[in-house]
């Protein structure tokens, strides 16, 4: 069995849909995997950045400041005491690890039920042309408007200079590897465009 992809030409029109792997593009959308692969990712990301020293995270202090007795001091065992001046903090809060382990095929059945469910929705195109003669804004703007893909991730098999520096300027609209797509990024926008190239590398990957 095979899923039909709908195609679209450099002029906005409608071409010859393509057929592609039900296995990859036909998939059951599993929105609870789905969930737990993006969230995953996302937690991935995050860093604790505020953090404060306790007592033993402050440097120095590894002896005993005076003897216990017989100076008439209050006695003290470490410079590293919060009652101390730059000694450590009491309670402090401490960084925190959000890291969380994903699955290899939990990672891909996830990107294979997001990819099968654009199709459905029809957000999904196969592009016949996109390629530039320079890397000019202007003209890559005309080509996605033509289609009516004012809000999209192109996905290319190989990387294109012209193209991705003529689509820096343009808001909404992402020029990403096949080998650099992750779950999030599929989410991130309206539309998804794949290049003939990116749909095979796409079904060697996954299927």
């Amino acid at each position: 069995m095979s899923v039909k992809l709908a195609v679209r030409k450099s002029d906005g029109k409608a071409g010859t849909p393509v057929n592609v792997s039900e296995q990859v593009f036909g998939a059951k959308y599993n929105e609870a995997l789905v969930h737990e692969v993006v969230t995953g990712l996302m937690a991935n990301t995050r860093s604790d950045t505020s953090m404060q020293k306790n007592r033993s995270a402050v440097s120095g202090g590894g002896i005993k400041p005076w003897r216990q007795k017989g100076l008439g001091r209050a006695r003290a065992g470490s410079i590293r005491s919060p009652l101390w001046r730059s000694g450590g903090t009491t309670f402090g809060g401490q960084q925190a690890s959000h890291q969380k382990k994903i699955n290899k095929k939990a990672y891909r059945a996830a990107i294979r039920a997001m990819l099968s469910e654009l199709v459905r929705i029809e957000r999904l195109f196969v592009i016949d042309d996109l390629s530039l003669s320079a890397p000019k804004t202007k003209d890559l703007k005309v080509k996605l408007d033509k289609m009516n893909l004012r809000n999209a991730l192109i996905l290319m098999e190989e990387f294109d200079e012209t193209l991705f520096l003529a689509s820096r300027n343009i808001p909404y609209v992402d020029v990403m590897l096949v080998e650099d797509m992750y779950p999030v990024s599929l989410l991130a926008y309206e539309n998804l465009i794949l290049t003939s190239g990116a749909v095979k590398q796409i079904e060697e990957w996954l299927s």
